[in-house]
């Protein structure tokens, strides 16, 4: 069942949504060659309990940790642990709070020191894939018309978007009706409807689309080990523009500083 949401229950999700923004943008600072994605999970962990929020992630099925955290040719899912990341990497880094019983859930992937640019350019379309498919979430439109407008950005790099790991609603749960897939056809699928919240959250590789599963039961890889890119924004479908309740602006200006 698909639960439209309340102008109250939107900025209550929003509110969790830019605590995990404010997660995101502490741990930019810390993101550098040395660094271990566990010390980043302990950090988020702290600053999401120290802001009254709940780490949405832990707990959740079975998941060990507040972060999903994937570097390189991982696309979701990475355990933390004690590897040191190396400069040249990418880390995808998934977050969700959950704060006043409504979840926030946002992914950014960072740079680790200087990247090759060929990398740069992954982490640049599918940045802007999720906000094509941002563009099209209104009033009218389909959930098919989401997935087409990043698909067909995407491909048209040479890129291609994982299939099997799709986007989805959320509210009082985290993962909720409808599936949001990072491809399609437009004009097909569930149409959208104001107060529908949902993330989209385009999985773009740099090679083929095809994916492997870790004997950890969560971590994700590219099949040929190219590297692969994830970015995340919860919105709400409104009638002429979609809003972002999550950002990446705090984010931006860290890395960017």
């Amino acid at each position: 069942m698909i639960y439209y949401k309340t102008e109250k229950e939107i900025n209550l999700i929003r509110e969790s949504s830019l605590l995990v923004a404010r997660t995101h943008a502490e741990l930019a600072c810390y993101i550098k060659p040395g660094v271990t994605s566990l010390s980043l999970d302990k950090i988020a962990e702290e600053f999401i309990r120290d802001n009254g929020g709940i780490p949405a992630f832990k707990g959740y099925n079975g998941f060990p940790n507040t972060l999903c955290v994937s570097p390189n040719s991982q696309v979701v899912h990475g355990i933390p642990n004690n590897n040191v990341l190396k400069d040249g990497d990418i880390l995808s880094v998934d977050c969700g709070v959950l704060m006043n019983g409504y979840y926030g859930d946002s992914a950014f992937t960072y740079q680790v020191g200087e990247v090759e640019s060929n990398v740069k350019k992954l982490l640049d379309v599918t940045k802007d894939a999720l906000y094509k498919g941002i563009e099209v979430a209104v009033e009218g439109n389909y959930i098919g018309d989401i997935g087409s407008a990043i698909q067909e950005y995407a491909e048209s790099f040479g890129y291609s978007v994982v299939r099997e790991l799709v986007g989805h609603g959320i509210g009082k749960s985290l993962h909720e009706s409808p599936e949001v897939p990072n491809y399609g056809f437009e004009g097909k699928g569930q149409i959208l409807k104001e107060g529908l919240v949902i993330a989209i959250e385009p999985m773009i590789n740099m090679g083929k689309k095809e994916i492997s599963y870790h004997k950890d039961g969560w971590t994700i890889t590219t099949i040929d080990n190219k590297p692969s890119a994830h970015f995340e924004h919860t919105i709400v479908v409104r009638k002429k523009k979609a809003e972002i309740l999550s950002s990446f602006e705090e984010i931006e200006k860290k890395i960017n500083g």
